[in-house]
């Protein structure tokens, strides 16, 4: 149970202490210790101190990500026809939160639907496929992108705020820009 209370009432022996509410930062909220927080107030899993933590997001995903790769690769050389290859590619979210378990690279204790939402930003991306097994528990295994990305969309202009500024003649151009100059050196072999 959650109370608001005001900020002259003294609180002491160690029974409360004080949290911050993610939704309104700005807003006391006092609970008991031995209370957890509703995930309105903290955030959830993907927030520490009310900031997202992109980089534990990044790694879950390519962990996640590394691990239906790796079922589909074991099945590359079934001979035991294409359904079956694709059956044992797939893993459901409880396979692949023991996966992240015993990989041991979460400090928090992750459940199945926080590795679901990690899969469905996945699926958004194009990376895995969702299947609904027989038993109506969804299964997800990696794909193959259905087209290769090319060198140049890659290339820095495809995300220019100021594509529409840049022009030879102008201030913004390509001979003066230090994203695409470091790009070409990155990405082309005539020795620049």
């Amino acid at each position: 149970m959650l109370f608001d209370l005001e900020p002259d009432r003294s609180l002491t022996g160690g029974t409360w202490y004080q949290d911050q509410d993610f939704e309104a930062s700005k807003k006391k909220v006092y609970m008991l210790f031995d209370l957890e927080p509703d995930r309105s107030l903290t955030g959830g899993t993907w927030y520490q101190d009310q900031d997202f933590e992109v980089e534990f997001v990044d790694v879950l995903n390519q962990q996640c990500y590394r691990f239906l790769q790796l079922k589909r690769e074991k099945t590359a050389n079934n001979t035991n026809g294409p359904l079956v290859a694709q059956r044992l590619a797939c893993a459901t979210p409880k396979e692949v939160r023991k996966f992240i378990t015993d990989l041991g690279i979460s400090k928090v204790e992750l459940s199945e639907e926080d590795i679901r939402t990690i899969l469905e930003t996945l699926l958004f991306d194009g990376k895995i496929e969702q299947i609904n097994n027989i038993d109506g528990t969804d299964m997800y295994r990696a794909v193959s992108p259905y087209f290769a990305v090319t060198g140049l969309s890659t290339s820095p202009c495809g995300v220019c705020p100021v594509i529409k500024n840049c022009s030879f003649r102008t201030a913004v151009n390509p001979n003066k820009c230090e994203y695409l100059t470091e790009w070409l050196k990155q990405n082309c072999d005539s020795g620049f």
